[in-house]
């Protein structure tokens, strides 16, 4: 068997820990961190104190070198040169690379990418797929190159999206995916036997960074569309729907599909889209454009928690025949890239 790689791991999110840990316990016969490169310290949380990240926490608790730069300099690339890397290895890390960066290591550097490329290329890849209503995702592994997410893949570790997945129900199966994709594909590296193919750039698609105004619902979209919208924009940026004149952000929702033959839903006649049709054991219902109802199944008021809609509507009951306000539903994907700020 071929000495284990030296690897230098970029990464500042937490969904890298089991990948991380898989290295220090039964990858470390293929591969073993020598070093993290993160993002520096960030104020974080309601009372704005600088913290460090998961990442670099888990690197110091066992004696790694840390490097937190603010961009990606000649000084920089001068400390990934001295550690004499095999190959770096990249998850969520929040920096744009510079070429001389991704050449340094011997075997140069790898990205692990929330999606099954060539889709949902970008910022935003596990969001976007729910939210697009995919009934599967991935982990892709790839060798980076300048244009954004297009090189080549070596292999890939799918996952299903169940109805009532969120973002953080498949964030989670993603990071448990990383864990076979690289059993298989580490060994054949340190053979120089990984073979990697080059995407079909014709089929890419592109997401973009989320922001809070994305967390819209427009109620003359079918019910099928909002409920993947909300479900993928959990915990953030959360969709919301204005109730009582307050706020109330949406945690989960699903569809309860109406016969559009039927006149009468719930208790209200001939509804409006948007508008409140009753109750049932666990969920508000709304009726959506396309003959559907929209059923939100956890609920959360200014300051609240987030609750299962029944109980939260035991402190905040909503009125049959409440018309619920509709705002702009943002494109989220797109067949080119969204702009971004490039390293030179």
């Amino acid at each position: 068997m071929p000495a284990p790689l030296n690897v230098v791991f970029l990464g500042s999110d937490i969904i890298a820990l089991p990948l991380l840990d898989w290295l220090e316990g039964e990858g470390s016969a293929f591969a073993r961190v020598t070093a993290v490169f993160t993002q520096p310290d960030r104020a974080v949380g309601r009372g704005q104190k600088v913290t460090p990240n998961g990442i670099k926490t888990w690197a110091l608790a066992r004696g790694l070198p840390v490097y937190q730069p603010e961009k990606i300099t000649e000084e920089v690339r001068a400390q990934l040169t001295a550690l004499a890397a095999d190959v770096s290895l990249v998850m969520a890390y929040g920096h744009i690379l510079k070429q001389d960066f991704i050449d340094t290591p011997s075997l140069g550097t790898l990205n692990l990418h929330a999606s099954l490329l060539p889709k949902y290329r970008g910022a935003s890849p596990i969001q976007t797929a729910i939210a697009n209503g995919e009934v599967e995702t991935g982990v892709s592994l790839m060798r980076i190159v300048r244009q954004l997410d297009a090189g080549p893949v070596a292999d890939v570790e799918r996952v299903g999206i169940a109805p009532h997945d969120t973002a953080l129900e498949i964030e989670a199966k993603l990071a448990a995916a990383c864990v076979p994709l690289l059993a298989r594909t580490l060994p054949k590296l340190a053979a120089q036997g990984l073979v990697f193919i080059e995407q079909e750039h014709a089929a890419a698609s592109f997401c973009r960074r989320l922001v809070k105004d994305d967390g819209h619902i427009d109620f003359n979209a079918p019910a099928e569309v909002l409920a993947a919208r909300i479900n993928g924009l959990f915990p953030w940026p959360a969709c919301t729907v204005e109730i009582a004149g307050q706020p109330v952000k949406i945690g989960l929702a699903d569809v309860h599909p109406v016969d559009p033959a039927v006149g009468k839903r719930g208790d209200v006649s001939d509804p409006l889209a948007g508008t409140v049709i009753g109750t049932d054991a666990e969920s508000l219902r709304v009726v959506t454009a396309g003959g559907g109802v929209l059923r939100f199944l956890r609920m959360q008021k200014p300051g609240g928690k987030m609750l299962p809609a029944a109980e939260f509507l035991r402190g905040f009951p909503v009125e049959c025949g409440t018309v619920l306000p509709s705002g702009p539903l943002p494109v989220l994907v797109g067949p080119t890239p969204f702009h971004y700020k490039r390293a030179v």
